[in-house]
């Protein structure tokens, strides 16, 4: 057998046999909210492995790339983050994952790849995809399903095939955001995991009180290859848009504009998520269901929103987050040669500035 594109290893690294590196995929699932990319970030604190991270969101603008940015590996350098926008890995965006796969294989050769889908994902698709590109130097883990404790009965009724995909494919089920419950009501909600997979490993206790020995486990469960994959038809009908150079006077300003985002102001808006500018501070935003939290962070260099849901009333959106960009709809405003601009009008509708050439 030839060596083209394999990476010999000469010394003790993990995951070496046979004299061959293996780069191990872990599939970090999870619905709209849950928690994935906080997980993420502790998976690389806790465990201190060269580490690669693939990105994949379901809008045009990628949010949670930023986020994990500031991540450093075992070495102290940051991770790296790769993005793949505007569709899923787990239908339209499936060949484009596969060539970002090998990629990442046989250029920065990480030790593990954590490829977190978008929310709306179908596990059991994107495992399939795997699947179907895997070879001598890629090792498949066991995936790892996240729930929101908080609203797991929510997105189940609301997306009960998507949810349910996700249970059924996992090996291993977190449960997030249910630090306040009781003993009774986290047995509740793990019996009715069980019953939709009874195979999974289950953990109720939050994942911040697992002592290292867990940590370390999760990157060296196989996926069960004997586990049949039944691979469910997307069934999901939402709308997403994403929107860069947003901005709001204030804090207060951010507060009214969340509370008109649960309200439905906005439309039916299931998840947001975003970083902006408020007067002279920095403020992470994130909406789930009918529930907002507000953070601080350090300066981003771009200002980023997502938005998730139904009846998305985009240009409302437009017009609250991007006042200096926004035009009314039906206004049409010349555009002058003098400050070095193409000929022509912003064209009406829109509700952004768009330059349009009649020569």
């Amino acid at each position: 057998m030839g060596y083209c594109g394999l990476a010999v290893c000469f010394g003790s690294r993990p995951g070496c046999f046979d004299g061959i590196a293996y780069m191990k995929i872990l599939v970090i699932s999870g619905f709209l909210g849950a928690g994935k990319t906080t997980f993420i970030k502790e998976l690389a604190k806790r465990t201190k492995q060269d580490f690669a991270v693939m990105e994949n969101e379901y809008g045009a603008v990628g949010v949670d790339g930023g986020l994990l940015s500031g991540t450093q590996d075992d070495s102290g350098a940051p991770l790296n983050i790769w993005e793949l926008t505007e569709g899923c890995i787990c239908c339209t965006r499936k060949s484009d994952f596969a060539t970002s796969v090998l990629t990442i294989a046989n250029t920065i050769d990480p030790e593990y790849l954590v490829v977190e889908p978008t929310g709306v994902g179908m596990l059991s698709k994107i495992m399939e995809n795997i699947r179907m590109i895997q070879y001598e130097r890629i090792f498949l883990l066991s995936p790892i399903t996240i729930l929101d404790g908080e609203h797991f009965e929510q997105s189940l009724e609301k997306f009960p095939d998507i949810c349910r995909d996700q249970i059924q494919t996992a090996g291993t089920i977190l449960i997030s955001k249910r630090e306040q419950a009781d003993e009774e009501e986290r047995r509740q909600m793990e019996a009715r995991i069980r019953a939709i997979n009874p195979e999974a490993d289950v953990c109720s206790v939050h994942y911040s009180k697992m002592d290292d020995a867990w940590w370390k486990n999760l990157l060296k469960r196989p996926l069960d290859s004997g586990k049949a994959a039944e691979t469910a038809e997307e069934t999901s009908d939402l709308e997403n848009m994403g929107l860069t150079e947003v901005s709001l006077k204030n804090e207060n300003e951010l507060i009214l504009f969340l509370q008109g985002v649960v309200s439905g102001v906005f439309g039916d808006i299931y998840r947001a998520k975003g970083f902006l500018k408020a007067g002279k501070a920095w403020l992470r935003f994130d909406v789930v269901d009918k529930t907002y939290t507000i953070t601080g962070i350090d300066p981003m260099e771009e200002s980023k929103s997502v938005f998730i849901g139904t009846g998305l009333k985009r240009n409302l959106l437009r017009e609250v987050l991007q006042k200096s960009l926004y035009i009314k709809p039906g206004a049409a405003v010349p555009v002058s040669r003098k400050q070095g601009t193409a000929k022509g009008m912003i064209r009406p509708g829109t509700g952004l500035r768009q330059r349009i050439n009649k020569e």
